[in-house]
C-alpha cells in the first residue's frame, strides 16, 4: 500500500468529522437563528441553580451547562412568570414558570445597554410599563399606575425605573437584578429592553461547558462551600463527577476498546511468527 492509499482513509474520515461538525451547527443555527453569532452560551454562575436539584442537576441551569439561546422578535416572544406564589403562566422552564432570557445588562443606568458587559442569564419576572404620565403599570403584581414600585419578594422598594422593560432574577439569587444589592451596590441592570436580548433559554447539553471554563472561565468566581475548583472553573462537586463519567463513556470505553484490538492484532501476528 502506498502513501496514497494510507491517506485517502484519514482524509475520508476528517472530511466526515467536518460535514457531521457543519450539519449539527446547521440544525443549531436553524434552530436558534443565531447565525452567525453562536447558538450557545456557556453558564459561569450559580445565579440559576435550585438547590432542590438531583444528582447532576439535569434540568435546571449550573455552571458548566451548555444553554441554547433561541432569537426572540420582540417583547411578546418572552413569557413573564410573574409573583412566586401564584404564576401568571403554566409555562415551565428550568424548574421554575416563565421564560429564562439572556441579556446584556445596563449596569450605569443610562438606558443603553453596556456592550462590553458579560451577558446575564436570568428567568423574566414582569413587564414594568412606564406610563406618559410618569407612573408604572406592572400587570403580574396587579399594580396600575402607580408613582413607584414596591414589590417585596423581588428587592423592590419605591423602586422608579428610567425606562420600561422585563424585571430579571436569578432564581437562586435573594432579589431582583434591578434592586440595589447589599451594600449599597448599584443594581446589576435597569429594566431590559427587547432590544437588549440576545435570546431566550430552549435546552441545555449538561457538565461539558466546564471543559472550556477550565481554560477560560471567570477566576473571580469563588463557588459556594463544597464546590471545586478546577483551573479556573469552579463547579458543585457532583457536576464533575457526571462529567467525568461523560467523557470516559465518550472517549475512555472508545480508546480502551481500539487498544485491546492493537493488543490482539500484535499478539496474534506474535503467535505467528
Amino acid at each position: 500500500m502506498d502513501l496514497k492509499e494510507k491517506a485517502l482513509p484519514m482524509i475520508r474520515d476528517i472530511v466526515f468529522a467536518i460535514a457531521i461538525v457543519g450539519l449539527l451547527l446547521a440544525v443549531l443555527w436553524g434552530y436558534t437563528g443565531q447565525f452567525p453569532h453562536s447558538p450557545m452560551v456557556v453558564v459561569t454562575s450559580g445565579s440559576m441553580m435550585h438547590d432542590n436539584a438531583p444528582f447532576g442537576r439535569i434540568g435546571t441551569i449550573d455552571p458548566g451547562d451548555l444553554v441554547l439561546v433561541k432569537k426572540i422578535h420582540g417583547k411578546d416572544d418572552v413569557i413573564t412568570r410573574g409573583p412566586s406564589y401564584a404564576p401568571t403562566t403554566k409555562h415551565k422552564t428550568y424548574g421554575d414558570y416563565g421564560d429564562v432570557i439572556v441579556y446584556i445588562p445596563d449596569r450605569d443606568g443610562d438606558g443603553i445597554a453596556d456592550k462590553d458587559a458579560t451577558p446575564i442569564i436570568h428567568r423574566a419576572i414582569c413587564w414594568v410599563q412606564v406610563n406618559s404620565d410618569g407612573t408604572y403599570t406592572v400587570e403580574e403584581y396587579d399594580l396600575y399606575n402607580v408613582t413607584s414600585i414596591t414589590i417585596a419578594e423581588l428587592g423592590l422598594s419605591n423602586y422608579k425605573p428610567p425606562h420600561s422593560g422585563f424585571i430579571t432574577k436569578g432564581d437562586h439569587n435573594p432579589s431582583a437584578d434591578q434592586a440595589i444589592r447589599q451594600g449599597s451596590l448599584p443594581a446589576i441592570s435597569t429594566p431590559v429592553k427587547p432590544e437588549w436580548i440576545i435570546g431566550k433559554a430552549r435546552g441545555e447539553v449538561p457538565w461539558f461547558g466546564l471543559i472550556k471554563l477550565v481554560f477560560f472561565g471567570d477566576k473571580n468566581i469563588q463557588g459556594e462551600p463544597g464546590w471545586i475548583r478546577i483551573g479556573k472553573a469552579v463547579a458543585p462537586k457532583d457536576e464533575w463527577i457526571c462529567l467525568g463519567i461523560s467523557l470516559f463513556i465518550l472517549i475512555g470505553i472508545p480508546t480502551i476498546w481500539d487498544a485491546y484490538k492493537f493488543y490482539k492484532k500484535w499478539k496474534s501476528e506474535k503467535l505467528r511468527l
